[in-house]
């Protein structure tokens, strides 16, 4: 996607940025948790730098032509105060917020305890609208002596506190392709199961039944399988037709996406085969979420992340 060019003065010097209209905060961190702060200092000045994950070059991104922000985070206390900022700038924004319970099999190990982050996720509901925040239970993990009856009942207890909150729960299946996630998990002594597409429909038809009663749209994230015998569809984190739903004022994100709401011509080409998010310019960094997800591609170790994190956003 090529988004518009601004130009922008920095240090008395005028140079070429990229201004998207939508941007994604992030899928490689979790800005909301741990960047807030840095995050709307960036936002006030108009601008900050992008490295590219695979080869370190910097790509200059300017907040001139942005109209929508998708927040990804599992912990929003931090980000809040700075939310009215945005409201009072018009910024649009929705949130995915992944609320997992692997509390007793070391697959999180630094987030806040689970009834905090339930804590955290109501607080950000009842702040802008349970419509704009998104339960993901990603990923769904099974490691040996674990049963999908187990599971099911974690993600089921999750269910019953949040339904109120969010209309709307996203998973998906680990992925196992990944070799550093695949050593990670080896290395932390976690027995992993990698799950058939039998195995997947079973478990899927499992959960479907038990959130029947919470009244969530159930979605899967970036997946092939076809769930859609269960009343489960395949999910597009940013979202083209939530957005309309969402921001049905906001004349230049409807127009942007409306002409193209029954076609693909706003499919992100950048994502994984299977993903379904339109296009947004993602300003995270690999190497800098201090959660230390013991499945996340996304980071490497933990002295990876403290050598990265001072620089990230600064």
């Amino acid at each position: 996607m090529i988004w518009e060019k601004a130009n922008i003065q920095i240090q008395g010097k005028e140079q070429k940025a990229t201004a998207p209209l939508i941007i994604s905060a992030s899928r490689a961190t979790d800005i909301p948790a741990f960047y807030a702060k840095e995050f709307i200092k960036q936002f006030r000045k108009g601008y900050l730098y992008k490295k590219n994950p695979f080869n370190g070059t910097e790509e200059l991104i300017s907040f001139k032509n942005t109209r929508l922000i998708v927040f990804w985070t599992k912990f929003a206390q931090t980000i809040m105060p700075y939310l009215d900022e945005l409201n009072d700038k018009n910024i649009n924004y929705y949130f995915q917020f992944t609320l997992n319970d692997y509390q007793k099999h070391n697959l999180e190990p630094f987030v806040p305890a689970l009834e905090k982050r339930i804590e955290s996720f109501i607080h950000l509901s009842e702040k802008i609208g349970k419509e704009k925040v998104i339960w993901r239970f990603d990923p769904v993990l099974l490691t040996k002596g674990a049963t999908f009856e187990e599971l099911i009942n974690r993600i089921e207890n999750i269910a019953r506190k949040l339904h109120p909150f969010t209309e709307k729960m996203v998973f998906s299946f680990a992925d196992f392709s990944y070799r550093k996630v695949q050593n990670k998990l080896r290395k932390a002594k976690i027995n992993y199961i990698e799950l058939s597409d039998n195995e997947k429909d079973n478990f899927a038809k499992q959960l479907a039944h038990r959130l029947q009663k919470y009244n969530l749209e159930i979605s899967t994230c970036a997946q092939k399988i076809d769930l859609s015998a269960y009343g489960i569809t395949h999910n597009k984190c940013i979202d083209d037709e939530l957005i309309i739903r969402l921001f049905p004022n906001d004349k230049v994100l409807v127009n942007f996406i409306k002409p193209h709401l029954q076609t693909k011509k706003l499919k992100d080409k950048g994502q994984r085969k299977y993903c379904g998010c339109i296009y947004s310019k993602d300003i995270g960094a690999y190497n800098t979420c201090p959660f230390l997800c013991t499945y996340c591609y996304a980071v490497s170790s933990g002295k990876a992340v403290e050598k990265n994190k001072r620089n990230f956003l600064k």
